[in-house]
């Protein structure tokens, strides 16, 4: 089957895009186009446009753009193949010719799909019928509603060997086998898998039944039950509630993983309908990676005893090869012995959601596993930390994001033994291979002048001045109170050199008090500053309580005000350039409006929103700005 340019032009000519998109989006006409609240970020003016005789939405907002196809894979979450048949049957076309083979799995696959979606019909029946009497209460006892239960598509399975079995009988024995509904054995007729279970369909991302959860209904082994692989349902790829929590999640800018489909539920009626979960096996490869096409850092909410904290840290390890810029996972710690349902039922949404915001980062759930593994008492153990820490880093497969595991292991380790940060000077490189390293050289005075950077994209935004000065101001003040930091960002200061204004050159003193001695206090830096004329500055700097930062504060603590200036001045560096492209990309969208060019602006725009959204995650609130 082929696909061709000519072919997806005529699929886009004859879908109505605003009629696509209106399925799920309330439009507003607006002259030749319509326009609506963004459905892929949250917003209160729209700035969504559709237009019908270009075929292209766009958002002014946050730079969604795409044809018909687009909408049904970034909106719907369905892939390539998928959208485009969806769209084929709509429109009334035919697709390409496929091979023998290939026709004959489909219409394989479309009996499988048709039995299943009877069966969950036959299951809904039986949960509203007499027989369902004790399942709704079961319902009803957790907190389930009937509109919930509707919408979830929840049924029952009678405690009998056949009834499902005679209800389907039209597709014969063979096929319920393959679609996992019935039990064949050796030399006995096949009956029915599920009996006397609360039933729960499994959809695929467009919404199809390909398989089902069964809950026992009063005491029995096992408690649940899921169906077996089949030619429509792979658990190691699916993840249950995909089809319905992929637009909440996008709207929210949040994926939620728990471990069962009943915690998805309750989450689901307490708001959180961007939640989902694997089905009984540990998270794999491919379901993290489906993760990731909704959310950057996807949190995951397992089960707060220690087997829902085991199968975390599982994923957790798994992910590590898998990790690149920007692209990581979080965790959300449950108090012990609770899982989501518990506390959303017994304490609220509100506490659930007090939870996500204290979501911890992957690289403190992996420090923490390792700190906590086995004694450090002697130095033999303490070395079986670091090569711990050194494989776990070594197995990430982007160098970038190796590098800074491997840092980040070093210096808590370092600081974790109490013996500080490390003196920061450059090593050789070994080998003959490469450009010699630069060198420094000294000034009039006899001083160490470190070498000029090169000239990066990076470094000339902020040669020209694109420094946030209230940004700039507060990394300075960080830096004065916590001068140890100064060394580990030598290089990223040294870029700063050149900067304009007073905050450059202050920027530049604050370089050459570090070049001058390594063993630095606040009040060495203060003093050699004053010689140098920025005494004034630097006092005003650390009297700003106009500055809502950690690290700017004389009372914070010492390890979470160094972890926040790190991150501040890595937002600082990178903002400017993010910027300056920004700037540029959207002057070429206004110029070009092609695919290319959107696709450049809203990447910059995503980049753009999580350094603002990193930044945010630093300021402090209002009463701790009181308080100081």
């Amino acid at each position: 089957m082929s696909l061709t340019p000519a072919f997806l032009d005529e699929l886009r000519a004859r879908t109505l895009l605003s009629g696509l998109v209106a399925k799920t989006v309330k439009l507003q006409k607006a002259g030749r186009e319509f326009r609506a609240c963004c459905p892929f970020h949250n917003e209160k003016t729209p700035s969504f446009y559709v237009n019908d005789d270009k075929g292209f939405y766009h958002c002014f907002g946050c730079g969604a753009h795409g044809d018909a196809i687009r909408w049904m894979t970034d909106q719907r979450g369905l892939p390539f193949i998928d959208a485009v048949k969806e769209l084929v049957q709509a429109a009334g076309m035919e697709m390409p010719e496929q091979d023998r083979r290939s026709a004959e799995k489909a219409e394989r696959a479309k009996g499988l799909h048709e039995a299943m979606e009877d069966a969950a019909k036959f299951f809904i029946d039986k949960l509203n019928g007499i027989e369902g009497a004790e399942a709704r209460a079961v319902l009803k006892k957790r907190g389930i509603t009937d509109e919930t239960a509707r919408a979830f598509g929840m049924g029952y399975s009678p405690d009998s060997r056949g009834k499902l079995k005679e209800a389907l009988k039209g597709y014969g024995d063979p096929m319920l086998v393959e679609a996992g509904l019935l039990i064949s054995v050796e030399k006995k007729d096949p009956y029915d898998r599920f009996r006397g279970r609360l039933m729960i369909p499994i959809r695929d991302v467009r919404g199809r039944t390909i398989a089902f959860g069964g809950r026992i209904i009063g005491d029995g082994e096992p408690k649940y039950l899921n169906s077996p692989e089949t030619p429509l349902f792979d658990k190691g790829r699916t993840l249950y509630n995909l089809d319905r929590a992929q637009a909440a999640a996008r709207k929210s800018g949040r994926i939620i993983a728990v471990e069962g489909y009943m915690d998805v539920i309750a989450l689901a009626q307490a708001g959180f309908a961007e939640a989902v979960a694997p089905l009984g096996t540990a998270m794999t490869e491919h379901q993290l990676e489906r993760l990731w096409r909704i959310a950057d850092v996807p949190l995951l909410c397992f089960d707060g005893d220690s087997a829902g904290q085991k199968a975390a840290l599982r994923a957790a390890h798994r992910a590590m090869p898998m990790l690149e810029p920007g692209r990581s996972l979080a965790f959300v710690t449950l108090p012990d012995g609770l899982d989501p349902d518990d506390l959303v039922r017994a304490q609220g949404p509100a506490a659930f959601e007090a939870l996500l915001a204290k979501a911890q980062p992957l690289v403190d759930r992996l420090w923490e596993s390792e700190i906590a593994a086995e004694p450090l008492d002697t130095p033999e153990q303490r070395a079986g930390l670091k090569r711990r820490l050194a494989a776990l880093a070594d197995g990430i497969g982007d160098s970038n994001v190796k590098h800074e595991y491997l840092a980040e292991f070093r210096e808590r380790a370092d600081l974790h033994f109490g013996r500080g940060p490390r003196n920061f000077e450059s090593r050789p490189q070994r080998g003959g291979g490469g450009a010699p390293p630069a060198r420094g050289k000294r000034d009039k005075r006899g001083n160490w002048v470190p070498p000029e950077p090169p000239l990066t994209q990076q470094t000339r935004s902020l040669q020209a001045g694109g420094l946030d000065p209230i940004l700039a101001k507060a990394v300075l003040a960080g830096l004065i109170r916590h001068p140890a930091e100064i060394a580990r960002h030598m290089e990223v200061l040294g870029s700063l050199r050149g900067a304009s204004g007073a905050l450059g050159k202050l920027f530049e003193a604050v370089v050459d008090v570090a070049l001058e001695d390594r063993q630095l206090d606040r009040t060495k830096v203060l003093t050699i500053l004053a010689k140098s004329g920025f005494d004034q500055m630097a006092s005003e700097l650390l009297r700003a309580d106009t500055l809502p930062f950690s690290f700017t504060r004389p009372q914070a603590e010492e390890k979470k005000a160094r972890e926040d200036l790190n991150e501040a001045i890595a937002v600082m560096v990178a903002r400017p350039a993010v910027d300056a492209a920004l700037a540029e990309a959207t002057a070429a969208m206004l110029e070009r409006f092609d695919d290319e060019s959107f696709a450049r602006q809203t990447a910059l725009l995503r980049q753009r929103q999580e350094l603002e959204t990193r930044l945010a995650n630093l300021m402090l609130a209002d009463d701790e700005n009181l308080e100081d």
